[in-house]
């Protein structure tokens, strides 16, 4: 119900998003999913990877600031509308979305989400029956 993602503060001048992608490379990394927010003097760097305790080391001990959160990964059937109709599920529920990104794999689309209240999302999944990845899924989806 929940996977592993890295943030990595990167600060907005050039060559710092690809030292990170670097660093990962080197490690071998694979980027399944990734998100760049941005203020004016640095970004939020979001990865879901193959191994991201491995990535959070790696680019630790290369100085570059990073965290690692759990966040919410539902699966959804390839078709428009299911990431509106999920959502509402959280929102009549009374859970804000913190943000939010997407992306297709294996043919499902992937909402990855952080929300404000995480024991009434996964209580939502359950009773929505929402299909949703761990994190142990993603190696088998790529």
């Amino acid at each position: 119900m929940t996977v592993h993602q890295l943030s990595v503060f990167v600060e907005n001048k050039s060559g710092t998003l690809l030292r990170v992608l670097e660093l990962l490379k080197q490690g071998n990394i694979q980027l399944i999913a990734s998100t760049i927010s941005d203020t004016v003097e640095y970004g939020i760097y979001r990865i879901i990877c193959s191994e991201p305790t491995r990535a959070f080391e790696i680019l630790q001990a290369a100085g570059i600031t990073a965290n690692i959160s759990e966040v919410f990964a539902i699966t959804l059937d390839n078709h428009p509308g299911r990431a509106a109709d999920a959502i509402r599920s959280f929102t009549e529920a009374g859970i804000s979305i913190s943000y939010l990104y997407s992306f297709l794999l294996g043919g499902k689309g992937i909402l990855i989400f952080r929300t404000d209240d995480n024991a009434k999302a996964r209580e939502v999944i359950i009773e929505k029956k929402l299909d949703y990845v761990q994190e142990k899924d993603l190696s088998q989806l790529t």
